[in-house]
Formats: structure tokens, C-alpha cells, sequence
């Protein structure tokens, strides 16, 4: 596989693109060109998170022989540091390129949740004082992957914030964290070790299982809080992702380490058919 594409962690990209499609659906507008920049900034902002983090941990000695997914394109020598910066730098130009043009034509305060986005994205575990170190990385996953990414491709599109798109950021915001809590959970031996203070590294191995299936729980919940709001049923499609979240959740009871990659895979399936679902579902409402 190409280093920047396996750098990229495709299998992470659902947290961008989830967003964007039911954000969309939700405002009961669509301008194509707004969907393809929100759905650029949203893909751009996930790779650029993954690239960052891929340069940080390796900067920081996180990544080493010892760590159990998918190898790291710095740590194990596939991109140089320098390259990564580079790459990082350009994901971010393309993001806010796009984003610039979407806050110019509805509203410049966009460029304030723009500048927030990406403080966010080298913070998450760069700096002096990474947050996913002080074990906030879930909180601030479900704010702009959840609440910002859902909220905002609502916004460009209709100029307004729709009580649909706000009960529906919910489950997709709680799948990203999801996400994350699986990718974490999977990295407790050597993030522990390298003093990555994870929420997943505090919480302890049972109790991060336990996390997860509440989380699944509680995005399945609010798909009947969504419903609720759009005044429909149709957005209950958005339950067929339940299939692939009961595999995610079963594989997460009992796997260790390298054998929870099947699960981040379903987990993202299950965003995705989460995403479309709910998409198909409030638009039909």
C-alpha cells in the first residue's frame, strides 16, 4: 500500500465523511458544491489528524517495534519527519482552502470554527500538553467530529441550525468516539508505557470495553431521539448499523491487542451505514 495513503488510515475516514452526508440530509437544502467543500474539509481534517499523530508519536517515542496495529509510516522510516510536516501542512492548506470559500459564502464566523478545528487537530497529540495524553481525546472527537462536522455541513447548506441536525450529531459524534476508543484500547500496552495517558490507558482494559458498548448503546438511542425530532420514522434506518456495531462490540469483548483491527473495521462500517441510513432517512422525512 502507498505510505500516504496507508498513513492516511483509511479505515478511520467514515468520521469524516459520516458527518457531512447526514449534516447535509438534515437541512433540507443542497447546494453541490457546498456538500463536495464541507465533504473536502471533512476528509482533509480526519487525514490531517491521522498524519499529525503519526508525526507526533513518533517525535515522542510513542510509536515503536512494539506497537501491535498497523505500522506508522514516520516510526518505522516509510516518511521522513520532515515529509510528514510537509504533508500535514498541505491537508490543512486544502482544508482551509475549502473551508474559506464556504465561510465567504455564508458566514466568516465559520473561519473561527475553522482556526478552532485545526488548533484541535496538532493539539490532539502534539505540543507541550497533547489533550489525548490527559485522557480528553473522546471529548474533543465528539465535539468536532460529532457536533462541529454535523452541525456545520448543515449550516453551509441552509444558513441555519435545524434541531434535526443537532439530534442527529449525536450517534455520529458517538461513533467517532467509538472509533478512537477502539484504536485506543488496542494501543494500552504501549502507550501506557511511553506515557500516553489515553482515556483507555486510566480506564483500564474491562472498563474501555465496557465504554465502548455504551457507546454503542447510546448512538443507537439517540437514532430514536433523531426520529423523535424529524417528526418520522425513516430516520431509523440509520438502525441497520447495528449489525455491524454487534460485531464490532463482540469482537471487542473478547480480543486482544493486534486482533481488535477487525473491530475499528466494523466500527467504521457500522459509522458509515450509520451515516448513510440516517441520510436517506432524513431526506425521505
Amino acid at each position: 500500500m502507498n505510505a500516504w495513503v496507508e498513513a492516511a488510515r483509511p479505515r478511520t475516514l467514515s468520521a469524516g465523511v459520516a458527518p457531512v452526508l447526514v449534516g447535509t440530509a438534515a437541512s433540507n437544502e443542497f447546494i453541490p458544491w457546498r456538500f463536495a467543500a464541507a465533504l473536502i474539509v471533512g476528509l482533509s481534517i480526519q487525514i490531517g489528524v491521522n498524519y499529525a499523530n503519526d508525526l507526533f508519536d513518533a517525535q515522542r517515542g510513542v510509536d515503536t517495534d512494539a506497537r501491535l496495529g498497523p505500522r506508522r509510516a514516520v516510526a518505522s522510516g516509510l516518511v521522513s519527519p520532515a515529509r510528514m510536516r510537509v504533508a500535514l501542512g498541505i491537508t490543512i492548506a486544502i482544508a482551509a482552502f475549502a473551508g474559506l470559500a464556504l465561510a465567504l459564502a455564508t458566514t466568516l464566523w465559520l473561519l473561527v470554527v475553522g482556526l478552532a478545528c485545526f488548533a484541535a487537530l496538532l493539539a490532539y497529540s502534539g505540543g507541550p500538553r497533547p489533550y489525548a495524553s490527559a485522557g480528553l481525546g473522546e471529548v474533543f472527537v465528539f465535539v468536532f467530529f460529532g457536533l462541529v462536522a454535523t452541525i456545520g455541513s448543515a449550516y453551509v447548506q441552509a444558513e441555519t441550525i435545524p434541531a434535526t441536525a443537532v439530534a442527529a450529531a449525536l450517534p455520529v459524534g458517538l461513533l467517532a468516539v467509538a472509533i478512537l476508543v477502539v484504536n485506543n484500547l488496542r494501543d494500552i500496552p504501549t502507550d501506557s508505557a511511553a506515557g500516553k495517558n489515553t482515556l483507555a490507558v486510566r480506564l483500564g482494559e474491562s472498563r474501555t470495553r465496557r465504554l465502548f458498548t455504551l457507546l454503542s448503546i447510546a448512538a443507537l438511542v439517540t437514532v430514536f431521539v433523531t426520529s423523535v425530532i424529524a417528526e418520522s420514522l425513516w430516520p431509523l434506518l440509520g438502525l441497520v448499523c447495528s449489525l455491524p456495531l454487534e460485531r464490532a462490540r463482540r469482537i471487542v469483548d473478547r480480543a486482544r491487542a493486534s486482533e481488535l483491527i477487525p473491530a475499528l473495521v466494523a466500527t467504521s462500517a457500522a459509522q458509515i451505514v450509520l451515516g448513510a441510513g440516517l441520510a436517506v432517512g432524513l431526506w425521505i422525512s
